[in-house]
């Protein structure tokens, strides 16, 4: 069995919707998840933050006009009078549900409960279509098997027993719609997997079941070797190992959150990139295998910030850096990229919340210097180590770029390269033309 996963801009309007059903309505049984309509979950934050600043008058607008919005995709959707009232019905009932929440007490967990309606939205109107066209499916509500544990990392054995037991209670049904994004935690309320969630359903239903593939379907044709929007002549990238994949996901590529196809990786089934707008085109399977002696895709991640700490102390102490890395830990700061030398760390980071309570920790360790605005380039493909050259090839194209810091060996997956933010465009472009467009 496969599982695909459409977005938010797949199901963004009634026409996406009916072209999502033609892609699905294949003969083949599948599970299908769905993300919110596009802009929706935007929305319902935006009702959420009233409510939080105690507006209900402002809330209820939100949600009129939210609700207004899905009325008017009634009668483009279903052909028949008894599907347009049922899906009426239905739309009023989640709308006076969310509306019930602007007459109480409103807390993060009145929140998690209301962003979630969304994909409860999308997944109900896709449904009632196909049962208005006669298509054999079945509506899984996510609720009653995702769940997160007491620590709040999914609970993949309850996940596995509670879905398959709702399948089998389904009978042979040719596609099960159900919905991401939303769960419940080890007490029983709702939960939900943060942004890029829809894709980790997915990841986490398909390890689940043991699936055959995994398809994010969104409106882009796969993973590409750098950033379109900034980039000219980028091309989709066939093939990519999951740890490349990662990689880019973490270091800007949009397409896919970076945690999302773990599950995925650690049960051995490929994920496959595919676009709802053009179903034809091939995209990018992502795997357990990897492709020897190519440099795959180039990505980049803003708003970073480089810290320097240089201090004659730190020769030849031990404890020096474990003093510095503790520092990030008490303020909940990750660091991307580490250079050190005889007298100096270098780290960049890319929250900047606790700056200043980290910076004067630091000045406690030695002389600290701030550069910001900076940006992180990174380089993905098979840089082995055993790969001669590959790392001067990459650093050969950057010669006309200035670049802060370089990060290579910690990954056999990447080289990375902080430069200012102004030069990022120019270092993308270039790091094309040698590596992708010759």
């Amino acid at each position: 069995m496969k599982i695909l996963k459409f977005g938010g801009t797949s199901v963004g309007t009634p026409k996406r919707m009916k072209e999502v059903v033609k892609l699905i309505d294949d003969g083949e049984q599948k599970i299908v998840v769905l993300s919110a309509m596009s802009g929706t979950t935007n929305m319902l934050y935006e009702i959420a933050d009233y409510l939080y600043k105690k507006n209900p008058v402002g809330a209820n607008e939100n949600i009129n006009k939210l609700e207004d919005k899905y009325m008017q995709h009634i009668d483009d959707l279903y052909a028949t009078d008894e599907y347009k009232q049922k899906t009426m019905d239905f739309l009023k009932q989640e709308f006076d549900y969310i509306r019930s929440f602007t007459k109480g007490i409103f807390t993060l967990f009145e929140e998690k409960i209301i962003v979630g309606q969304g994909e409860i939205l999308s997944t109900t109107m896709v449904f009632n279509y196909l049962q208005e066209q006669g298509i054999n499916s079945a509506l899984l509500p996510a609720l009653e098997f995702m769940r997160t544990d007491k620590n709040g990392e999914p609970d993949l054995e309850y996940i596995r027993e509670k879905l398959r037991l709702i399948i089998s209670e389904e009978d042979e049904r040719e596609i099960y719609i159900t919905q991401g994004f939303i769960c419940r935690n080890a007490y029983g309320e709702v939960e939900n997997l943060q942004r890029g969630g829809s894709d980790y359903s997915a990841s986490l239903i398909g390890a689940a079941i043991g699936a055959s593939e995994i398809q994010i379907w969104t409106d882009i044709d796969g993973m590409h070797n750098n950033d379109p929007r900034i980039v000219e002549n980028t091309s989709p990238v066939s093939q990519l190992n999951f740890e490349e994949a990662s990689e880019l996901a973490y270091f800007g590529a949009k397409i896919l959150h970076p945690t999302c196809i773990q599950p995925a990786k650690f049960a051995g089934i490929p994920v496959r990139l595919l676009n709802t707008m053009d179903p034809l085109a091939p995209g990018t399977i992502i795997s357990n295998k990897t492709q020897r002696g190519i440099i795959k895709a180039v990505a980049a991640k803003d708003d970073i910030t480089a810290i320097n700490i240089t201090s004659s102390r730190m020769l030849l102490a031990y404890g020096f850096l474990r003093k510095v890395f503790e520092i990030f830990e008490s303020y909940k700061t990750s660091i991307d990229m580490v250079t050190t030398s005889e007298v100096g760390v270098s780290v960049s980071i890319d929250n900047t919340t606790n700056l200043n309570q980290i910076l004067n920790e630091l000045k406690k360790l030695g002389t600290v210097t701030v550069d910001a605005d900076m940006c992180i380039i990174c380089v993905v493909g098979d840089l082995d180590w055993h790969n001669i050259g590959f790392e001067s090839l990459a650093t050969e194209t950057m010669k006309e770029v200035p670049v802060r810091m370089i990060s290579y060996g910690g990954s056999n997956h990447n080289i990375s390269f902080l430069v200012a933010a102004a030069d990022k465009k120019k270092a993308l472009q270039s790091l094309s033309n040698h590596l992708f467009n010759k």
